[in-house]
C-alpha cells in the first residue's frame, strides 16, 4: 500500500498551526461551503453548475445534510485516548482511515487531467479512489501511476452485455479491487442548473474516456444504432462549431483525422444511445457474478428490502447513497437511510455511506450508525478545482485529522470502539 502523506492525522493540525508562523496557509479552505465558493471562482459556470447541481430543486441535497444535524455525538471522559488508531481492513486490504473517494464524473471540467491528479493524491495518502465509469481518462492511465495504492471501478450497466464484460475485463487487468454498480442511474436525473444552461458534457466528448478506448465499444461505433426518436437538429453557430472542434480535440487521435471520419461524433451518439439500461433488474446480476472474480457492491442503495435482495444475489458489499442528490428529487438522505439497512444486513456485508459527508463529525456519525467506511465526492472535485492535486492531498489529511480528533475527543480509541452508544438523537 503507498505510504501517507508527511504527517498523520493526529499531526495535521499542529503542522498547519506551525506553518502559520511563517505565514504560511492551508491551500484550501477548510470549510465545505467556503471550500465550494472558492472551488466556484475556479471553474466556468457550465462546469460548477454540472459538479455542483443536483435533481430538481435539490430537496434531496439537503436532506443529505440535514439528516446528519438529527444525530448528535455524545462524548465519554476519562477513557485514555493517547493511542488511537482509524485504519479499516476491507477485503483483505489495510486502509489508512475509513475513507474513500467515491467516483465523480468528468472530472476534467475542475481541472484538466482531473483524473490523473485525483488518482496522484488517492495513491499518495493510501485512500482509496473509485474510478468512475464517466472518467475523462482511461482506467488504465490512471492506474499506472497509481502503483499498488487501492482503487475500485465504478460500473454503469449499458445496454451492451459485451460491452460490461469488457470494462470489469479492463479494471480486474489494471488492479481495481472490486467492481462498484451504480443502480441509480438507468435514467439520467432531471438537474435543473445543467438544464438552465442547456449543458450536457458528454455532447461534448468529456466524460467518455472509459468508453473510446474500450476495444468492445469501437465495434459498437461501426455496428448498426437503434433507432432513437427525432430530435431538433442543431443550427449552425459559433457554439456548434466550438462543440465540434473539442470534440474532436478530446477524442484519442489526430484531429484532423478525427474530424474528416466523423468518428468523433459518432462515438457520442453510440454513448447516448447505449449508456442507460432501464431494464435491469435483479436477475442480472448473476452475469456479473459469473464474470469476475472481484468483490461485488452495489451503490445506490436506500431500502432495507433492497439490502436484503442484495444479499440474497450474492453481493459482497453496499454503497447507502442517494448520487449525492443528483438523481431523485425529494429523496431521503443517505444518513437516514443507513439504521434501517444496517439492521437488515446484520453485519453481514460491508456498508459505505456515500453522500453528504462533510468532515470528520459526520464520518463519525456514519461509523456509529453502522457504517464500515464513507464516501465524499463534490469536496474533492473542489478541492482540485481550487488545488490541483495537492489540494486533494490536503483535503483528504484534514478528513482524517478532524475523523481522528473527534473519535478521540468522543471517547473511543479506534474504530472498534464507535458505535450507536456514542449518539443521542
Amino acid at each position: 500500500m503507498a505510504t501517507s502523506t508527511s504527517s498523520s492525522p493526529s499531526e495535521r493540525q499542529r503542522e498547519i498551526y506551525l506553518k502559520g508562523v511563517s505565514g504560511t496557509r492551508p491551500r484550501i479552505p477548510l470549510h465545505p461551503e467556503a471550500l465550494e465558493t472558492a472551488a466556484k471562482d475556479h471553474m466556468s459556470p457550465k462546469a460548477f453548475a454540472y459538479i455542483a447541481g443536483g435533481a430538481g430543486l435539490e430537496h434531496t441535497m439537503r436532506n443529505n445534510r440535514s439528516g446528519f444535524d438529527k444525530w448528535r455525538i455524545q462524548p465519554q471522559m476519562l477513557k485514555d485516548v493517547s493511542q488511537r488508531d482509524i485504519q479499516i481492513e476491507l477485503f483483505g486490504r489495510k486502509l489508512p482511515g475509513p475513507l474513500f473517494l467515491s467516483p465523480v464524473g468528468v472530472l476534467d471540467l475542475a481541472r484538466k487531467k482531473g483524473d490523473l491528479r485525483v488518482g496522484a493524491a488517492a495513491a499518495a495518502t493510501g485512500i482509496p479512489m473509485i474510478f468512475s465509469n464517466q472518467a475523462s481518462e482511461p482506467m488504465e492511465k490512471v492506474a499506472q501511476q497509481m502503483g499498488d495504492s487501492p482503487r475500485w471501478f465504478q460500473l454503469y450497466w449499458s445496454k451492451s452485455n459485451e460491452l460490461v464484460e469488457s470494462l470489469v475485463q479492463r479494471a480486474e487487468a489494471c488492479g481495481c479491487e472490486a467492481i462498484v454498480v451504480t443502480l441509480d442511474t438507468t435514467l439520467l436525473g432531471w438537474r435543473i442548473r445543467d438544464l438552465d444552461m442547456a449543458s450536457l458534457p458528454f455532447l461534448r466528448g468529456k466524460g467518455i474516456a472509459q468508453y473510446v478506448s474500450d476495444p468492445v465499444f469501437q465495434q459498437l461505433i461501426d455496428a448498426p444504432q437503434e433507432t432513437q426518436p427525432a430530435g431538433p437538429k442543431p443550427r449552425l453557430t459559433l457554439d456548434t462549431l466550438g462543440m465540434l472542434i473539442a470534440l474532436n480535440r478530446t477524442y484519442p487521435g489526430n484531429f484532423f483525422n478525427n474530424l474528416r471520419s466523423g468518428r468523433p461524433l459518432q462515438a457520442v451518439r453510440t454513448f447516448l444511445n447505449i449508456f442507460s439500461r432501464t431494464t435491469l433488474n435483479w436477475d442480472d446480476l448473476s452475469f456479473l457474478r459469473e464474470r469476475t472474480q472481484l468483490p461485488i457492491l452495489l451503490k445506490g442503495i436506500l431500502h432495507p428490502e433492497d439490502a436484503k435482495k442484495a444479499l440474497d444475489h450474492g453481493v459482497d458489499g453496499l454503497l447507502v447513497s442517494n448520487h449525492g442528490g443528483r438523481q431523485v428529487d425529494g429523496a431521503i438522505g443517505a444518513i437516514e437511510a443507513l439504521p434501517a439497512i444496517v439492521s437488515a444486513v446484520e453485519g453481514k456485508v460491508p456498508i459505505i455511506l456515500d453522500s453528504g459527508i462533510r468532515g470528520g463529525a459526520d464520518m463519525f456519525k456514519a461509523l456509529a450508525l453502522g457504517a464500515t467506511a464513507v464516501g465524499i465526492g463534490r469536496p474533492y472535485a473542489y478541492a482540485l478545482a481550487v488545488a490541483g492535486q495537492a489540494g486533494v492531498e490536503e483535503l483528504i489529511r484534514n478528513y482524517l485529522a478532524d475523523f481522528e480528533l473527534t473519535m478521540g475527543l468522543a471517547g473511543c480509541r479506534s474504530i472498534a470502539e464507535i458505535g450507536r452508544a456514542n449518539l443521542t438523537k
